[in-house]
């Protein structure tokens, strides 16, 4: 068990606890604010970069498979 020095008070109170943590979620917040821009366009650019790149490889697909049709008059 550790031991108690004069500065240290004898029972941790619900206060103390609720401080404690509101204190750490603050800073956690900050940080996360301070990032939610950058992530959220990362995220749009790495999603249109997908659009793309499923557009152009439908695209290519669709031609192999094209039929030519030929119609004749008897």
């Amino acid at each position: 068990m550790a031991k108690k020095t004069p500065d240290t008070p004898e029972s941790i109170t619900a206060d103390d606890l609720r401080d404690k943590l509101q204190g750490l979620q603050g800073e956690v917040q900050g940080k996360v604010d301070d990032k939610k821009t950058t992530i959220a366009s990362v995220a749009g650019g790495g999603a249109m970069v997908l659009m793309i790149l499923f557009f152009l490889l439908g695209k290519r697909s669709g031609k192999k498979k094209s039929a030519i049709v030929e119609i004749r008059r008897v």
